[in-house]
């Protein structure tokens, strides 16, 4: 039995980032997989900001949205953590790391759409396994208004896709450089939220194995073809092998 409900979309990088940390941590937690679209109303209830995103970790009455934010209260409230270094200086610069990463997430996701979108077939199947029979007839019907809605919301375009692609290049290679040094953790001298966080952030295009929807074929043959061509690089490398050693098979606890 367990006090925590992690609320996700199953294809979320954000929510993959709480679901490691949850896991790594061994904390019991209960998923509920959300339906996009229909994500909204709950989201934006439980959340209480004025905000529709996805995690939101429920602890009895208490609603935590965004994942930064679910961090500092699992800190606060679950501690002591050892994916959150005890070391201030440590946990300082893995902070530092979290939010660096954190902010390419909307970028990864208007450069995955952005081609994606183009596979008409394959979005709806990830927005609709984990939905009720009502969502998914709604979702077939409704696809071309909710595509729209979603090129609206994150800014999926000619000129903000280039801009994405500018940004996750520059975080590649700071990681490729980082990695360079011959450090291998990206924060202090152990595993933590910092490498949790990049790893999980980049998944999406480097498409572990382990994780049950960025590893699939069909999701591979959505990316962009200038994805394809970072597959090599050392950045891309280590999130596949962190997902190897640390992470394991990616489980959805619903």
């Amino acid at each position: 039995m367990t006090d925590l409900t992690l609320y996700t979309f199953a294809m979320s990088h954000y929510s993959e980032k709480i679901r490691w940390v949850l896991d790594a941590e061994g904390l019991p937690y209960r998923e509920v997989i959300l339906t996009p679209a229909f994500h909204m109303l709950p989201a934006r209830r439980m959340g209480g900001r004025g905000q529709t995103t996805l995690p939101i970790l429920q602890a009895g009455g208490e609603h935590i949205q965004d994942s930064t934010r679910i961090l500092e209260w699992l800190a606060a409230n679950r501690a002591p953590l050892k994916t959150l270094p005890a070391d201030a200086a440590a946990r300082a610069e893995a902070m530092a790391v979290e939010e660096r990463f954190d902010a390419i997430g909307k970028d990864v996701a208007r450069f995955l759409y952005w081609t994606g979108f183009d596979h008409p077939g394959q979005i709806k199947d990830l927005w609709t396994r984990h939905a009720t029979p009502l969502q998914r007839a709604v979702i077939q019907l409704g696809y071309p208004l909710i595509k729209l809605g979603f090129q609206r919301k994150l800014r999926i375009n000619a000129r903000d896709v280039a801009r994405a692609q500018q940004r996750i290049e520059a975080e590649l290679d700071w990681l490729d450089a980082r990695l360079a040094t011959g450090h291998r953790w990206l924060a202090g001298d152990a595993f933590s939220v910092a490498d949790i966080t990049a790893a999980a952030l980049l998944a999406p295009i480097a498409r572990p194995s382990q994780h049950p929807v960025y590893g699939e074929e069909s999701f591979a043959a959505t990316l962009p073809p200038v994805a394809r061509t970072w597959q090599a690089r050392p950045a891309l490398q280590w999130v596949r092998q962190l997902y190897a050693e640390q992470r394991g098979a990616v489980r959805f606890k619903t």
